[in-house]
């Protein structure tokens, strides 16, 4: 049985990827500022700003799925959110490397390509947005993301370390289907994330699949359903919200706008949960 460290396992996202290895036969153990009842597995309660704690959870990991980190960056002040998210990657790269550790999953985020927290409501440069979409944010957060991903790659680099970086985006657990009816009509709700979702259980296999998966590197990959979160067809929604915004390729019906076309090639990973399934008459 392979041991995973996963940070932040307390939290929404974080559940539901405990959940998944423990039920593919891991040996987990969460890391988290606070402790939850209903997980399946041992929680430490950890500063991950303290290499030396770090150092003593990782101990003995095959593997780790780094997902802590100040979740929004209007939540905390500009430079805590960046000190934060910024410093727990690098002692948990850091803290890995020094314990041989070879395979390191990483949440990044969609938020890195400028749109989502924007002050100055940017747009995309075009639609879908791939990995090679330059990353252009205004924000504490979205900045972090970038410098872990840049963090991850020198990680790499002086130790030949597996670390894939997840662009997440909007990630939806279960329950929070029956709040789909009060926006998916609406192309100006949720532009900002162009309308994109991630189940968190397709998540939480990608997370698997990151971490089973040989031979990737050092490599960043967007997260995303197989279609939007609306009940409009993308073009319509470009039409109405970013109508001057280039669109590449032949996006038809409700297809993404958060190309998730390298994950599905990379980690031979596809979504399978659709939010029509669950929500009623639709």
């Amino acid at each position: 049985m392979k041991k995973v460290v996963i940070t932040g396992g307390s939290g929404l996202l974080g559940r539901c990827i405990v959940k998944e290895f423990v039920e593919r036969g891991y040996d987990v153990v969460n890391c988290d500022v606070k402790k939850v009842d209903d997980l399946p597995c041992r929680t430490v309660i950890i500063n991950l700003k303290n290499l030396g704690e770090v150092y003593g959870v990782l101990q003995g990991a095959d593997a780790v799925v780094h997902l802590a980190a100040i979740p929004q960056a209007y939540t905390h002040s500009n430079e805590v959110t960046y000190e934060n998210n910024v410093m727990s990657t690098y002692n948990i790269l850091e803290a890995a490397a020094g314990l041989g550790i070879n395979k390191v999953v990483l949440a990044s985020s969609e938020s890195s390509y400028g749109v989502c927290f924007s002050q100055k409501q940017l747009e995309p440069l075009y639609v879908p947005i791939d990995e090679d979409h330059p990353q252009l944010p205004d924000d504490s957060y979205g900045m972090s993301k970038i410098v872990n991903e840049k963090t991850a790659e020198m990680m790499n680099r002086r130790t030949g370390m597996q670390v894939v970086s997840l662009r997440l985006g909007n990630v939806i657990t279960p329950d929070m289907y029956q709040q789909f009816p009060s926006f998916i009509n609406d192309p100006f709700q949720r532009d900002v994330i162009l309308w994109s979702y991630i189940d968190a259980r397709d998540a939480a296999t990608a997370c698997i699949q990151a971490i089973e998966k040989d031979g990737l590197g050092a490599v960043a990959l967007n997260i995303g359903a197989n279609e939007t979160s609306m009940n409009i067809e993308s073009r319509e929604l470009m039409a109405k919200r970013f109508p001057n915004v280039e669109i590449r390729g032949d996006v038809e019906g409700f297809e993404p706008l958060l190309n998730n076309k390298k994950a599905k090639e990379l980690l031979d990973w596809n979504p399978v949960h659709h939010w029509r399934d669950y929500v009623e008459g639709q």
